[in-house]
């Protein structure tokens, strides 16, 4: 008979066809420890079944246009920010995509969107991102600096799609037919990888800032309006990332 410990590695390397396997195996196994170790392990198949059931909808706009070759999902990020630049990203799925947890970026920890980043860039037909930074926010405003960062993004894949599924906006200036989708990112999975690879793509170049522009807290704000950013901007000014354009009243609020 082998010993508990024996099992329980035996299940924590397990795949998931290894895990129905092993479950069969040993469920005449009446030991306390192996009760435990099937029933966390049925909770983990039970938590991937759902997975996919939710995965499934989320790829409903893409069954939809299916007769499209090349499905392009868009989405940025960093327009709230108050300093660095917008950045998007466009990325297109393959047919047969079988990546789990794809969601708005925004729901998912770091970690997790680093993971997924890793793997949408390694399974997906085409990737780009285009940024834009806050010199052009600046001058063109915060949205047609997102418009931009998008065409980049879209000028830097290797196929040209067949329709593009947008986070809630029309892009001007493309001729590629396009959906707006609101709140796309947790609707449609390719939009969903967008949020994903845009935000790990942005969060990076933030936390390059911060060893650049050390006290404003940029590796852990990424740029967005926390208190200890905010005293910063009044204690030291603002660095030439910052947008003057979204800190005209912080800056009356301090002595620059």
């Amino acid at each position: 008979m082998n010993t508990i410990s024996f099992i329980r590695k035996q299940f924590s390397e397990a795949d998931e066809a290894s895990l129905k396997t092993l479950i069969a195996e040993y469920d005449s196994d009446e030991r306390s420890g192996v009760r435990n170790i099937l029933e966390s392990a049925k909770k983990k198949l039970s938590a991937l079944e759902k997975e996919r059931a939710r995965t499934y909808e989320m790829f409903s706009f893409e069954r939809e246009y299916s007769a499209c070759a090349y499905i392009c999902g868009i989405d940025e990020v960093g327009r709230g920010p108050l300093a660095g630049p917008v950045t998007a990203a466009a990325v297109i799925l393959p047919k047969d995509c079988d990546i789990l947890y794809l969601n708005d970026s925004k729901k998912l920890t770091p970690a997790k969107r680093e993971e997924l980043s890793a793997i949408i860039r390694e399974k997906c037909v085409s990737f780009g991102v285009g940024s834009v930074d806050n010199t052009v926010i600046d001058k063109i405003n915060i949205l047609n600096a997102t418009y931009e960062a998008m065409r980049l993004a879209l000028k830097s894949l290797s196929v040209l799609p067949d329709i593009l599924l947008n986070d809630a906006v029309t892009i001007p200036g493309v001729s590629i037919p396009q959906v707006p989708i609101i709140k796309g990112d947790a609707k449609s999975a390719s939009i969903a990888a967008a949020s994903i690879v845009a935000k790990v793509e942005r969060d990076r170049m933030m936390v390059e800032f911060d060893r650049i522009y050390p006290g404003y807290g940029f590796a852990s704000n990424k740029g967005y309006g926390s208190a200890e950013h905010m005293e910063a901007i009044r204690k030291y000014g603002p660095t030439p990332i910052h947008r003057r354009s979204f800190i005209g009243g912080i800056l009356q609020e301090g002595i620059i």
